[in-house]
C-alpha cells in the first residue's frame, strides 16, 4: 500500500525553542510531515537557523517539504528580488506594472531560483514544494505578462503583437511561459538530488496538464478549499480531489490534497472532518492542512484556532486509523490464505 502522509504547513516562527515545542505538538496531532516556508528573508537573515529548524524537524521523525514561499510573489510574500531586478516585474496588457510579481520569462528570476535551491540543499532540504504557480487574467480579459521580454517572445512565436485582451494564443503563451520556467527549475533541483512537488490551483486547467507531463515533477497536488464556495464540504472536496487525483495517476505522478484549516468560522470547524474523509475517499494518501494551529500566526487565522487545531489532529487520527485497518486487512489476506 502507498504510504500515508499527513502533514501541515508551518510558518511564522524562527525561534528554535518554540519550533521544538511545535514539532512535538505536530507529532501529537497525528502528523508525519511538515511544509516549511523558506523565504527571501530567510535567505538573508535565517539561513543557519533554517538548517537548525530542518534538523529539529527531522529529529522528531517528521518529513520536510520546503516551500518557495513568495519568491516570485503571491501566494505568500511579495517578491523581494524586484528590488534588484526592476525589469523583471510582470506587466499587464493595459500597461499596469504589477508591483509584487515576477515574470516567469525573466532570466534573472530563474538564476535567483537556482541560488535559492542551492541554499535549501545546503540547509538539508531535499523535497521542494512549488506553491500555486499562476499568471493572472482578469474578468475583463486584461492579463499578465506583457513585459518587454514577453512581448518580444510572443511576437517571435505568433508573428503579431500581443493583444489587449486574452485570447487562445495568449493562454497558450502563458502556459508555455510557466512551463518553460518550471522545466528548467525542476530539472536543476533534480540535478541537486531533490524531489519536486507542486500544488496546482483548480482554475489553471491547461497549466495543470502541462506540469503533470514534466519528467522532473514527482508529485502534484490540489487545494480544494471549500470555505466561501457555498458547497457542501464533503461533496466539494471529494469531486475536486477525485478529478485531480485521477489525472495525476494518468500521468504517473504521486499526488496530494490540502485541507482548509484557516479562515474557519466559529461553528463550522467540524467541516474539517468531512473534508478530510472526502480527500481520503477520493484516493488521496498524502493529505495536508493549511495551516498550523488554524493559521494562528496570520491575519487569515480561524475564529477559534484551538478548536480548529484539535479537530485537525483528530481528523488526521481518524485517517490514520482507517489506513491501519486497511493495511491490516491487506496483510490478513496475504498471510491467511
Amino acid at each position: 500500500m502507498e504510504k500515508l502522509n499527513l502533514g501541515v504547513a508551518y510558518h511564522g516562527n524562527r525561534i528554535l525553542k518554540h519550533v521544538k515545542e511545535d514539532m512535538r505538538d505536530i507529532v501529537a496531532h497525528n502528523m508525519n510531515l511538515v511544509v516549511h516556508m523558506f523565504t527571501h528573508n530567510d535567505m538573508n537573515r535565517h539561513k543557519n537557523v533554517m538548517k537548525e529548524i530542518f534538523d529539529v524537524t527531522k529529529d522528531f521523525g517528521l518529513d520536510i517539504w520546503v516551500d518557495n514561499w513568495g519568491l516570485g510573489g503571491p501566494p505568500g510574500d511579495l517578491s523581494h528580488i524586484l528590488q534588484y531586478y526592476p525589469e523583471a516585474h510582470q506587466v499587464y496588457s493595459d500597461g499596469t506594472v504589477d508591483p509584487i510579481r515576477v515574470c516567469f520569462n525573466s532570466a534573472n528570476y530563474l538564476r535567483f531560483t537556482k541560488q535559492w535551491l542551492d541554499m535549501v540543499k545546503e540547509c538539508g532540504g531535499d523535497k521542494i514544494f512549488w506553491d500555486e504557480p499562476h499568471l493572472n487574467t482578469r474578468e475583463d480579459g486584461v492579463y499578465a505578462c506583457c513585459c518587454p521580454t514577453c512581448k518580444s517572445l510572443f511576437e517571435e512565436k505568433y508573428k503579431r503583437q500581443m493583444p489587449k485582451t486574452a485570447d487562445e494564443d495568449v493562454r497558450e503563451f502563458q502556459r508555455e511561459s510557466m512551463t518553460s520556467y518550471f522545466t528548467q527549475a525542476t530539472q536543476y533541483a533534480k540535478e541537486l538530488g531533490m524531489e519536486n512537488i507542486v500544488c496546482l490551483m483548480t482554475v489553471s486547467e491547461g497549466f495543470t496538464q502541462s506540469i503533470m507531463q514534466l519528467p522532473a515533477i514527482d508529485d502534484v497536488g490540489n487545494d480544494p478549499y471549500w470555505i466561501g464556495s457555498g458547497n457542501d464540504p464533503y461533496g466539494f472536496v471529494y469531486e475536486k480531489s477525485k478529478y485531480f487525483l485521477d489525472n495525476a495517476k494518468k500521468y504517473g505522478k504521486r499526488s496530494h490534497i490540502w485541507l482548509q484549516t484557516y479562515s474557519n468560522k466559529s461553528g463550522t470547524e467540524e467541516d474539517i472532518y468531512m473534508a478530510a474523509e472526502a480527500a481520503y475517499d477520493a484516493g488521496a494518501r498524502s493529505i495536508l492542512a493549511w495551516s498550523f494551529r488554524g493559521g494562528e500566526a496570520c491575519d487569515y487565522k480561524a475564529d477559534n484556532c484551538d478548536r480548529v487545531w484539535d479537530i485537525t489532529g483528530d481528523a488526521m487520527r481518524r485517517l490514520k486509523d482507517r489506513y491501519l485497518d486497511e493495511l491490516r486487512e491487506e496483510k490478513r489476506k496475504l498471510y491467511m490464505k
